[in-house]
């Protein structure tokens, strides 16, 4: 691409669909970019991926330091350690939704233009993808697909990326609260809601990654299985442990069922 008159080179992904990016606990969206950069030189520049920072200050999550020791200050979307301050849901649901369209509208402010089609997560940021949509899908079923979205205004997203999500989803409002669900202001870790299903189920489409060899693999299912529809999940699954897919075989795996998911839900031709 040929430089412009000021000697940068345009931006190729400026007015392609648009993917939110949230982070795990205990990282920033810049240290979810740079983890992320296998998937992104696959993804782009048919997508264009916007990374937003939790609104919380933590510490590191594991394995950030050394690698990221200068990179802090470390965010967080949720409580999940008892030492994390306490916040009424409300208020954690309005800084989430604060810090989400701030990154949205500083991107489009940049001069990008395409249209916000997915969201994707890592870890707790997986969390808050699925109970993003999941939120999206409530309001839709309640008070009808005219009325703006959780990100407002002609914003609809399409469907969830969740690498290493963990069960079980969060309320993003009162509307969306179930008894099998926590809600913003609570330790979102380590809840048991029974082995037999979740009342509050996501319908529309999601991408599930889990590594094999990560802990946590079972509360990952637990999200899969017990709070996502049958027939609207895609899994992939890859030898590797709580981290994002680095190596090639590894990182087109996830890619290519990006690639596949977009077409189904009409993203791409």
């Amino acid at each position: 691409m040929a430089p412009q008159p000021n000697g940068t080179t345009p931006d190729p992904t400026l007015h392609s669909p648009r993917l939110l990016c949230l982070h795990g606990g205990g990282v920033t969206g810049d240290i979810f970019r740079a983890q992320s950069r296998a998937l992104i030189s696959r993804l782009s520049p048919t997508f264009r991926l916007v990374f937003a920072d939790g609104p919380f200050f933590c510490d590191p999550g594991p394995g950030i330091v050394p690698v990221y020791a200068d990179w802090g200050p470390y965010r967080r979307w949720l409580r999940w350690l008892p030492t994390h301050a306490e916040v009424d849901a409300e208020t954690a649901i309005e800084e989430v939704f604060y810090n989400i369209r701030t990154a949205m509208d500083e991107d489009t402010a940049r001069g990008a233009s395409g249209e916000w089609v997915g969201v994707m997560g890592f870890s707790q940021g997986a969390k808050m993808a699925a109970s993003l949509l999941y939120e999206q899908q409530v309001r839709e079923e309640k008070l009808g697909s005219e009325i703006p979205g959780p990100l407002g205004e002609g914003v609809r997203l399409r469907f969830a990326v969740c690498m290493a999500g963990r069960a079980p989803l969060v309320a993003l409002s009162e509307e969306a609260m179930g008894e099998d669900m926590v809600d913003a202001s609570q330790i979102s870790e380590g809840f048991q809601f029974g082995e037999g299903g979740s009342r509050s189920v996501l319908r529309l489409p999601s991408l599930h990654v889990h590594g094999l060899k990560d802990a946590g693999l079972h509360l990952h299912r637990r999200l899969l299985e017990q709070y996502c529809e049958k027939g609207s999940t895609t899994l992939v699954e890859w030898d590797g442990d709580h981290r994002i897919p680095l190596k090639s075989k590894d990182a087109d795996l996830v890619t290519n069922a990006i690639f596949d998911i977009a077409r189904k839900t009409g993203v791409l031709e």
